[in-house]
């Protein structure tokens, strides 16, 4: 039987006068990995914006592993087991990418601001361990021997796995990862679907929202497909291929039949 890890139930986002999400619900299941997509402008980034607390819904409500999920409150959202990307990388650029890792790790450290400012025995200890947790990371998405270089510095595809390092860093039972094939050539983006793999057998549940829509119907186990901010679909994916809905929103009611 499976488990309902994350529940929106009828999410709603207004910007203005402007609806970008309207009675928006999912579900997504535990262990599974689970697309969302949509043309441009469909609420897609603002569904995540909202669901990882950078958006207060001005409706609805998520209930992650049991218990509703704070809004509007980031860390508490990474707290309770919630890490993202972003579809513009936000790495730390002058940091090495050791160092960002790092950054994701202290979001889980237990050292009081005391063991910090004095550098006690224990704040050493953890330090040393977040070091090493950190470089396991990077040798888990494979750019272990780009760990003392600036993250600046890195190529377009490993800035993209440092910024999942740095997610997966934060312990989630959720990873949402926001267009992380955008500008990936087919090698990158062949070893990106590898590695995400990867992540759900080793027990991350994955929501995936994605443009190149070949990876996520190949590697999604379901998907819910948005149009003008509202759900249109959500099925597994041989099915939504099929949905005359999804036809006209991607190609315009001339294919829909």
């Amino acid at each position: 039987m499976s488990i309902t890890l994350l529940e929106a139930q009828n999410i709603g986002k207004r910007f203005g006068g402007l609806t970008a999400l309207s009675d928006v619900s999912l579900t997504i299941r535990k262990g599974e990995v689970y697309g969302l997509i949509g043309p441009n402008g469909a609420g897609k980034t603002t569904f995540f914006n909202v669901l990882t607390g950078a958006y207060t819904p001005n409706g609805g409500e998520f209930i992650f592993a049991g218990s509703e999920l704070p809004t509007g409150k980031p860390h508490e959202v990474v707290a309770r087991g919630i890490a993202r990307t972003f579809q513009n990388i936000r790495l730390f650029r002058e940091m090495t990418a050791l160092e960002n890792v790092m950054a994701g790790h202290h979001l889980r450290s237990d050292s009081s601001l005391w063991g910090i400012l004095t550098q006690n025995r224990h704040m050493r200890e953890e330090e040393r361990l977040i070091t090493e947790r950190a470089f396991e990371m990077l040798r888990y998405v494979g750019i272990e021997r780009h760990a003392t270089t600036l993250s600046r510095n890195l190529s377009y595809g490993d800035q993209r796995r440092l910024e999942i390092a740095r997610a997966l860093a934060t312990e989630p039972q959720l990873l949402a990862l926001d267009e992380p094939a955008a500008g990936m050539n087919a090698t990158e983006t062949s070893q990106l679907r590898d590695l995400i793999s990867t992540i759900r057998q080793d027990g991350v549940t994955v929501l995936l929202i994605e443009h190149d829509v070949k990876l996520v119907m190949g590697l999604c186990d379901r998907v819910a497909v948005l149009n003008f901010g509202k759900k249109i679909a959500e099925d597994v994916p041989a099915e939504v291929q099929k949905n005359p809905e999804v036809i006209e929103a991607y190609l315009g009611s001339s294919h829909a039949h």
